[in-house]
């Protein structure tokens, strides 16, 4: 396990190498994976080299030339190669930060976008990926490989400064989905990938050692870390899924709670605020409260507003609504569920919202019936199931249908 980790850990930095030294994505990234292979093969055996890294790029950078040897059928390719030597072993440079912004190329989707960052960064097989996002392999290995068609003769290099701050929010935001769907999958009958959501974190700490005065890399980091930190306590040992307010506070990470709170103290005090921190203070809120009427809901709803009026969004502002009821009543947040965003009418969260909302004021007839709305309209099966659970308990439904 400790040899799979550092090799996933190695992985990126030594794709960069290569790519950097002779070009071409999609042919390095292929001789860095039959290099990874030789070494799961031999480290166990052999013991890990003093310098894995270099071991990696001088083994992938053989292979590398090995093939273009092998396809140089006109004499002027096989002077090029000839001039083409292996980096030096001792080189320590990491392009780890470069290769994650060419993964997030701007003439990428954010489909590929995830999946080229997991394979190529991560260091997941596209087996691995295609689980994850429980998606056929061959279909992942399609995106995969059209992502790196495009890239193919882009310029290995951090993108020019006047680009990079637009660069950077891509990555972010890749990131940030990887985390969501690791966190609360989209669909399936678990709520959690924790390998797509421990991907995530992973590589966000190695962004902020990479960019540790990023505010927003911060903020994401933080996040991140205070969201993971509730995981233990979401579910019940048979999977279901447990409520913020319900869950088992003892059961959460104090660890990751305690790294995720000075870590966005320190960057709110430090760097321009951004949509990430403020999220990532909302998060910290919540889980500086011991026990769930504790929370300072006042001051969750003061910066959902500011978070919205920076980063506005049909989320956003469905949050903003919740914090709204928490603080004024449910009555104030069920006359303002009524001019959300269109996007969300059949969006379930909507509906279990409303559910909530419906609850909290007595009306449990109507309540019943938008907990069955919400599950019927969710693909996630924990999620599908909380909400039926908290439907039947509001008794016989009001719609004969």
């Amino acid at each position: 396990m400790i040899i799979e980790e550092l090799l996933r850990e190695q992985a990126p930095q030594v794709l960069g190498a290569l790519v950097r030294r002779y070009g071409d994505f999609d042919a390095c990234e292929d001789a860095v994976q039959e290099a990874l292979l030789a070494a799961s093969q031999q480290w166990p055996a052999d013991g890990v080299p003093d310098n894995p890294r270099s071991w990696l790029i001088t083994v992938a950078s053989r292979r590398r030339i090995e093939v273009l040897r092998n396809e140089a059928a006109r004499a002027r390719r096989e002077e090029t190669v000839a001039s083409w030597t292996a980096p030096e072993p001792a080189s320590s440079e990491d392009d780890s930060l470069t290769l994650l912004m060419l993964c997030c190329h701007p003439e990428l989707t954010p489909q590929s976008q995830v999946a080229l960052t997991l394979r190529a960064v991560g260091g997941l097989t596209t087996g691995e990926i295609a689980r994850a996002f429980l998606m056929p392999e061959a279909t992942i290995g399609q995106r995969i490989s059209r992502a790196k068609a495009k890239l193919k003769g882009a310029r290995f290099a951090l993108p020019p400064a006047a680009e990079q701050p637009e660069r950077l929010a891509a990555v972010l935001h890749v990131l940030y989905l990887i985390f969501n769907e690791g966190y609360t999958a989209s669909s399936g009958a678990t709520l959690h990938r924790v390998e797509l959501s421990a991907e995530a974190i992973r590589l966000t700490r190695q962004l902020h050692v990479e960019l540790p005065a990023e505010g927003e890399v911060a903020g994401l980091l933080a996040l991140m870390l205070l969201t993971d930190a509730r995981r233990p306590a979401r579910t019940t040992v048979d999977g279901a899924l447990v409520p913020l307010p319900e869950q088992d506070r003892t059961l959460w990470d104090a660890a990751a709670i305690a790294e995720g709170t000075e870590l966005i103290a320190t960057t709110l005090r430090t760097a321009p605020v951004g949509p990430y921190q403020l999220q990532a203070a909302i998060a910290a809120v919540h889980d500086s409260a011991q026990q769930a009427d504790e929370t300072d809901w006042r001051e969750i709803l003061m910066l959902y507003e500011l978070l919205e009026t920076i980063a506005p969004g049909p989320m956003v502002t469905l949050n903003r609504i919740v914090a709204v009821a928490m603080v004024h009543g449910p009555a104030a947040g069920l006359t303002l569920l009524d001019g959300v965003d269109p996007a969300l009418k059949e969006h379930h969260r909507l509906a279990a919202v409303r559910a909530h909302l419906l609850e909290l004021s007595g009306d449990d007839a109507a309540a019943r019936q938008a907990y069955e709305v919400a599950a019927r309209r969710t693909q996630s099966l924990p999620e599908q199931r909380y909400l039926q659970s908290r439907a039947s308990r509001l008794g016989a439904s009001a719609d004969p249908s």
